[in-house]
C-alpha cells in the first residue's frame, strides 16, 4: 500500500543528510541502524509506512548481493510515496533510490577505506586489538535492537514469541554448531511459510 507523501527540495536534502550521518554509526552493517531509520522514516517523518519498511528489509535480504540494498528499496518507495499516482513516477523513485543509498555508503566506505589501510600499518598496536575485540558486543546488541523493531512492528513483542525461541534455538546452533547458514534460513523460510513465525 503506497502512502501519498509531499517532498520538498530540503526534505531530500534532508534525507541525503540523514543517510550521511547515519552511515558513519552504523558499526556492523547498515542493518544495525534499521531500529533508527525505522524511528526516523516510518514515525517521525511518515514517509514510508510500517508494511514498506519491512517489505524492503525482507526482500533485500533475501536478494544476493550486499545487505544495504534495502536502504536503497526505502529510497525508492519514498520516492514512489512522493510521486503518488503522476505519469513517470518511477522518476522520484530512482531519485530517492540514489539520494539514499550514496548518503548511506559514501561515508562509510571512505571511512572504512581510510582506517584499512591505518589498521594495516599499525595491526599489531594493543589499543587496535583491543577495540576489535570491543566492537564484537557492540555489534550483536545493534542486531539485537533490529530484530526488536522487526519483530514488534506488527503488534506487541509478546506475541511474537514464536519468533523468539526461533531466534533463540537459532543462535544457540549457530554458536555451538557448524551448521551451514544456509539451512537455518531454510527452515525459517518453511516456518514462515507455514505462519508458526
Amino acid at each position: 500500500m503506497m502512502a501519498q507523501i509531499s517532498m520538498s527540495t530540503a526534505d531530500w536534502v534532508h534525507l541525503f543528510v540523514y543517510y550521511l550521518t547515519l552511515s558513519l554509526m552504523s558499526v556492523g552493517g547498515a542493518i544495525a541502524t534499521a531500529p533508527d531509520m525505522h524511528r526516523h522514516l516510518v514515525v517521525d517523518q511518515g514517509w514510508l509506512t510500517d508494511l514498506q519498511f519491512n517489505n524492503s528489509i525482507a526482500i533485500a535480504q533475501s536478494a544476493p548481493g550486499p545487505n544495504v540494498l534495502f536502504v536503497a528499496l526505502f529510497g525508492w518507495n519514498i520516492g514512489m510515496n512522493a510521486a503518488g499516482n503522476a505519469p513517470g513516477g518511477w522518476m522520484l523513485g530512482l531519485l530517492g533510490l540514489f539520494v539514499c543509498l550514496l548518503g548511506v555508503l559514501l561515508p562509510s566506505s571512505t571511512l572504512t577505506w581510510v582506517a584499512i589501510r591505518w589498521a594495516q600499518r599499525h595491526r599489531e598496536r594493543r589499543g587496535l586489538r583491543a577495540f576489535r575485540q570491543g566492537m564484537a558486543p557492540l555489534v550483536v546488541g545493534l542486531i539485537c535492537s533490529t530484530g526488536w523493531v522487526l519483530a514488534g512492528s506488527n503488534g506487541s513483542i509478546l506475541q511474537a514469541w514464536p519468533l523468539w525461541c526461533v531466534a533463540a534455538v537459532t543462535a544457540l546452533i549457530v554458536w555451538r554448531t557448524r551448521l551451514h547458514l544456509l539451512w537455518l534460513l531454510s527452515i525459517g523460510a518453511v516456518l514462515g511459510a507455514l505462519g508458526v513465525i
